[in-house]
């Protein structure tokens, strides 16, 4: 079964459209018209091993919050449509470093959307993208997919690094989690 979706999301702020799939190789195409974001997501997805198309539409004139979070929910729906109720490992956690900085992950696909970020940014912006979007990302994102999900910068001084640290650590902890399983992995039996 293949494991991959198509979201498209029209608004009167954005206009999202999002193509994932999972067992891909990392190539990305991704047009967001936020440079550092698009950086990020392209980033995210050849370390996480999947295939990503994103094309964004927003309205950067107010500024880009509204074009990072309605992506954060279009990507988070993508992976959440594309697992479907096939049995995955679930959990997922990495350390991941960038120069000075080390980001932390670790994640369940567990249909408890939940987000714990904590990290700390000594600048309002980097390039055209303003610092505080990262956790407005990841907090769509985890409640479109579902997932709960920990963050954290373990150090750094560079915003840069520390952003890219935690995309980076994000992929790699769903690269694990979303990995077939032979069963519901639960003691329950269900999730």
């Amino acid at each position: 079964m293949s494991r991959e979706a198509r979201i498209t999301r029209t608004t009167k702020e954005t206009d999202v459209k999002v193509t994932l799939y999972l067992d891909g190789t990392g190539k990305s195409d991704i047009y967001t018209g936020i440079g550092f974001f698009d950086h990020m997501l392209t980033a995210m997805t050849v370390h996480g091993g999947f295939d990503l198309e994103v094309s964004c539409k927003g309205d950067l004139y107010v500024d880009g919050h509204h074009t990072v979070e309605d992506t954060g929910i279009c990507l988070g729906q993508a992976l959440s449509l594309a697992l479907g109720e096939q049995p995955i490992m679930r959990f997922g956690s990495a350390f991941v470093p960038m120069d000075e900085a080390l980001g932390f992950c670790s994640l369940d696909i567990c249909k408890r959307p939940f987000l714990v970020f904590n990290a700390v940014f000594g600048n309002e912006r980097i390039g055209d993208y303003d610092s505080c979007l990262t956790e407005e990302f990841m907090r769509a994102f985890a409640f479109n997919a579902g997932i709960t999900l920990h963050l954290r910068s373990e150090y750094g001084k560079n915003d840069h690094h520390i952003t890219e640290s935690l995309f980076k650590s994000l992929a790699y902890a769903l690269k694990q989690a979303i990995r077939p399983a032979g069963g519901i992995m639960s003691s329950k039996g269900v999730l």
